[in-house]
């Protein structure tokens, strides 16, 4: 197959364009030249050019790609009659809420099977779901290397480790909100701290919790410049800035206390907030950098976004792909396709979480074992050379 990719310099790009080049397939990259979604005119014309291109009177490529759904790509293979394939990492994805989401043309996988089945729910049936994937060999190379430096030893550089970002900057959106009545900013405080709690549950989901006299008060002090292509639902909109709320404060806690007893360090950026106890050792180069971490830390947090109600994010199969251990919080899907205990360890609370630290960390073998298998059924499961096979032959 002979396949358009549009690579906007996304992390995992090159692992994917790799995977389908050991599938045999052709692939040709149009290079984004701007971060947005919206697509140049410039963008357009490569587009173009590249759809007119034959070979013995027939058009060249069979598909376009790309991480994420661009709807101007979308626009332009619908006129065009071109099979334009999207994975989505990103959630949440607001570019999902355009009118172009339903084109023929498209076939748009999402990560989150609630979100999957939300979108089904809307009359979508452009969207499929798939759990994102790895580059299983790449990896097993990468770890492989490192092992035979220290004669198949691992030798560890971290206790407890977090890779990611604390969004307590400008992400975080409900902390710039300039005024709130005293008794809505209670309620919805309270709300936050509740879910903060307990993982898996999604209070903001829950209309007895977050009631429609609720939303409306806060759609009076939380205004969105309604404007674009895109068919928003504002109420979500609104749920997920307290969601990505939570996330600040709970990344923040967990990680406060897992230093307070461990040997504690995070890879996020520069400017984050000081963590007491807690080590900021920077980015980490998502293939030179990061699966050294996640291979030489005791035991890889992942503390997943309250926007991901019930998918694997990309963190998990990165951790366990590079033979790390892996401590997460419970989403649905993570227990539905791996075994606590067995293949990595789920906390339902952020005390279990800092329990289960302890445990491990005094359970040297057991650890070290349930991140084989963890790694095993990674590599196994949820190669790219395996997921993308079916989508690309779908």
């Amino acid at each position: 197959m002979r396949i358009l990719y549009y690579f906007w310099d996304e992390f995992n790009g090159e692992d994917c364009q790799d995977a389908m080049l050991r599938l045999g397939h052709h692939v040709d990259v149009i290079k984004a030249s701007s971060g947005s979604f919206e697509l140049t005119e410039q963008m357009e014309a490569a587009f173009e050019e590249a759809f007119r291109r034959e070979e013995e009177g027939k058009r060249y490529y069979d598909m376009v790609y790309s991480f994420d759904y661009f709807p101007g790509i979308s626009e332009i293979c619908q006129k065009h009659g071109m099979p334009y394939v999207s994975w989505v990492f990103d959630c949440p994805h607001y570019t999902l809420d355009s009118p172009t989401l339903s084109n023929p043309v498209n076939r748009v996988y999402v990560f989150d099977r609630a979100l999957f089945t939300r979108l089904k729910n809307r009359g979508v049936d452009t969207v499929r779901y798939s759990p994102l994937g790895v580059n299983s060999d790449r990896l097993s190379e990468f770890c492989d290397e490192l092992d035979r430096q220290t004669d198949g030893h691992i030798i560890y550089e971290h206790d407890v480790c977090f890779l990611g970002n604390l969004y307590d900057n400008e992400y975080n959106f409900y902390d710039q909100v300039g005024f709130l009545p005293e008794e809505l900013r209670g309620y919805v405080d309270g709300v936050i701290a509740a879910q903060e709690s307990v993982f898996g549950i999604d209070f903001f989901s829950d209309k007895n919790v977050m009631t429609d006299q609720v939303k409306a008060e806060l759609h009076k002090y939380i205004n969105f410049e309604k404007k674009g292509n895109y068919e928003l639902d504002y109420d979500n909109v609104l749920m997920d800035i307290l969601r990505k709320k939570v996330t600040v404060n709970e990344r923040h806690h967990i990680l406060e206390t897992m230093g307070h007893y461990f040997d504690t360090v995070m890879y996020t950026t520069p400017d984050a907030k000081k963590i007491e106890g807690v080590a900021n050792l920077g980015l980490a180069h998502y293939v030179t950098r990061m699966p050294r971490v996640f291979h030489r830390s005791r035991i890889n947090l992942n503390i997943t976004l309250r926007s991901i109600l019930s998918g694997v994010p990309l963190r998990v199969m990165d951790v366990m792909a590079a033979g790390g251990f892996l401590l997460t919080s419970y989403t649905e899907e993570i227990a539905e396709y791996f075994t606590d205990g067995v293949e990595l360890a789920i906390a339902t609370t952020p005390e279990e979480m800092v329990e289960k630290a302890a445990y491990y960390l005094a359970h040297e073998e057991e650890r070290q074992q349930i991140a084989l298998l963890g790694q095993k059924k990674v590599r196994e499961k949820f190669a790219y050379t395996g997921l993308l096979k079916d989508m690309l032959e779908a």
